[in-house]
């Protein structure tokens, strides 16, 4: 299969006219958001074709999962998607715990500190695609802004866990350590300062005539092709699908919350196109502090911190599920991460571990909307995939 891709990619190039120019964007260069390769065939400045070239960042996820027991492999999870390592643990985790037969066992304030923590990491996630799409543009002041507002996220996520980037605080029965004492009230004054920054950065990004413009009925993806190449999270939002895997598998406490799901409406072009994306992102972000203050609230009454409160409780003194396969997923702020597992019941190490990484599904649909695109709108397509390398080679 590989051998009749790379003929079929050698044919293509051999089969250029004389008017078609080769030109590579990356792997090192800013607007591809990591060491990714694009080789664009154009014609002036009109894209004939873009292909992909990924595995620049290859580190072997898999082959240290199917080495390590399943609680080892947690920090491993972290540097998959590395803007929102709560969300990549808290997938692989649920799955373990599923395979162990005690993901019900898990104490209630252990669920919502875990929900708490993701969501403030998506958050984080999603002011790094909005602050750097902004860049992308042209537009430098909102890169700022969310950098800024972000550093709040991570201290609180620092102050929780010891590390601001790479966690490691979701565990397998549990989690690291009950939150600090006052980290409620603190959520509660994040949330309040944070609201009308987010009214400021759409005055300034969202409603901006020539970030609309750049974006509007660019990049259109159809309902259909997104999903037909597998595509998740916002970008199959952005294409008008409530599909959101927090409602539709209801998984962790989830259920339990009061959230809507945001769609692309073609507010300003097209359903599915460039701006659609990044609205469902400003939206979900609104979500995201509904669901944060919901959980505050609850930590701070019916599952109020007691002395005897052990977070690592049910944490099993050796995991060895049964045999079988099993496939968990969960919604990041990517899409669907989703890790499959074949377990032999006999051992703590798996037999198999694979990662299913929404960028490598999301990025896979390029070539087919950027197709008669402008060069400038290649680069606006791309920071609206918001794609990170780390997990789309693993």
């Amino acid at each position: 299969m590989v051998n009749e891709a790379f003929k079929r990619y050698q044919q293509r190039i051999q089969n250029l006219s004389a008017e078609d120019l080769v030109l590579n964007m990356g792997p090192q260069h800013p607007s591809t958001h990591g060491v990714l390769r694009l080789e664009l065939i154009t014609d002036g400045e009109i894209v004939k074709e873009v292909i992909p070239h990924i595995g620049y960042l290859h580190r072997c996820f898999e082959k240290h999962a199917q080495s390590m027991s399943y609680q080892q492999t947690i920090p491993f999870t972290d540097r998959l998607d590395y803007l929102s390592s709560m969300n990549n643990s808290h997938a692989f985790v649920m799955g373990v715990e599923r395979m162990l037969g005690i993901d019900k066992e898990i104490p209630k304030r252990v669920e919502y500190i875990r929900v708490l923590v993701c969501e403030l990491n998506r958050i984080g996630s999603h002011l790094i695609a909005l602050g750097t799409y902004g860049i992308d543009i042209g537009a430098f002041t909102p890169f700022l802004w969310c950098f800024r507002d972000r550093e709040h996220i991570m201290g609180l996520l620092e102050w929780a866990s010891g590390a601001r980037l790479l966690y490691n605080f979701i565990w397998v029965g549990g989690v690291f350590y009950d939150l600090p004492v006052g980290f409620e009230e603190r959520c509660k004054e994040f949330v309040d300062y944070f609201k009308p920054k987010m009214t400021e950065l759409n005055q300034l990004l969202t409603d901006n005539q020539v970030f609309i413009n750049r974006t509007a009925n660019v990049g259109v993806l159809p309902m259909d092709v997104a999903i037909n190449y597998g595509c998740s999270g916002p970008m199959l939002r952005g294409s008008g699908l409530k599909w959101d895997l927090r409602r539709v598998d209801g998984y962790s406490v989830y259920p339990e919350l009061d959230f809507d799901i945001p769609i692309g409406k073609g507010e300003m072009g097209s359903v599915g196109d460039c701006w659609d994306r990044f609205k469902v992102r400003i939206d979900e972000i609104a979500e995201s502090l509904k669901m944060i203050e919901q959980c505050v609230e609850r930590l701070q009454k019916e599952l109020k911190r007691t002395p005897d409160f052990d977070p690592r409780a049910k944490l099993p003194r050796k995991i060895i599920p049964k045999a079988q396969d099993y496939y968990m997923r969960a919604e990041n702020p990517k899409g669907e991460l989703g890790f499959y597992f074949i377990a032999d019941g006999k051992t703590e190490i798996p037999k198999r571990v694979k990662a299913r990484g929404p960028s490598f599904n999301n990025l896979s649909v390029l070539p087919a909307i950027s197709k008669g695109a402008m060069i400038a709108d290649v680069v606006a397509m791309i920071g609206s995939i918001d794609i990170v390398l780390g997990e789309l080679d693993r």
